[in-house]
């Protein structure tokens, strides 16, 4: 906020891991459709290299440093987001987790030496649980929009692994070439990799004005979300009130360090 010199705008922070940016995308289309805000930046930052073990190869050669953003602005009802269903587990939060550092385990000689500051996962157990929370969240968010995975032009997975992405777009039925991905080039960069690959689609034109897509993610907590969005980004700017709709077009990433 500070460096954009936006005074005027609230800021505040999300922690929902890799969730992070769909949690955030529904908190800024309610305050759109209730006619409280009229522009929302919505951004996904993370720099977990800073939280990992190089001595552990189950978790190091996964993750990464990246940053990604969308701007949210009303539209027309029917078009823009049309659907964001969010799920979490908190039973299950000890798959994917940072064991210390919190309040309930402050920072200690003990926890450090134990190597309790960095990201812990039970991979095999992680695996099945995203992928079956992955494909039911995605259908109930084309079910809340009323459309079928058959319409969708493109799927923008967060980027977890190749397996998991492949796993639950195979359960949904979406051929690969509707599958998008950077994996490859960038790791799992958690609450980034959504907006980053959005970006990027949009940019090198794989996404055109009023293609419907499905975003879907999941992460520590643990948290899953999805958002279907008939891609809107000429927003019919200003209109407000519970019947709009949030357009939302990516504006920036920031490339993984």
């Amino acid at each position: 906020q500070q460096k954009l010199g936006a005074s005027h705008a609230a800021a505040l922070d999300i922690n929902a891991a890799c969730s992070g940016f769909l949690y955030g995308l529904q908190i800024g289309q309610s305050l759109i459709q209730a006619g409280a805000s009229d522009t929302v930046l919505l951004i996904g930052a993370e720099a977990l290299t800073r939280i990992l073990d190089f001595q552990d190869r189950n978790t190091c050669v996964l993750f990464g440093d990246g940053a990604g953003a969308a701007v949210l602005r009303p539209c027309e009802p029917g078009t823009g987001v049309l659907s964001v269903k969010l799920g979490a587990d908190g039973e299950q939060g000890d798959m994917l987790t940072v064991p210390a550092g919190g309040s309930a385990r402050p920072a200690s000689h003990e926890t450090v030496s134990a190597r309790d500051h960095f990201i812990r996962m039970r991979g095999n157990e992680l695996f099945k649980y995203a992928v079956r929370a992955m494909e039911q969240i995605s259908r109930d968010a084309l079910a809340e929009a009323g459309r079928s995975a058959e319409e969708l032009v493109a799927l923008i997975p967060h980027q977890a692994n190749q397996r998991i992405i492949d796993a639950t777009a195979e359960r949904l039925g979406i051929p690969k070439d509707k599958v998008m991905m950077n994996i490859e080039r960038y790791g799992n960069t958690a609450a980034a990799s959504v907006p980053i690959l959005l970006d990027e689609v949009v940019r090198d034109g794989r996404i055109k004005d009023m293609d419907l897509i499905e975003m879907v993610a999941f992460g520590g907590g643990v948290t899953w979300g999805a958002a279907v969005v008939e891609w809107n980004p000429k927003a019919a700017f200003p209109m407000a009130g519970r019947e709009a709709r949030s357009s939302i077009a990516a504006v920036k990433t920031g490339a993984p360090a």
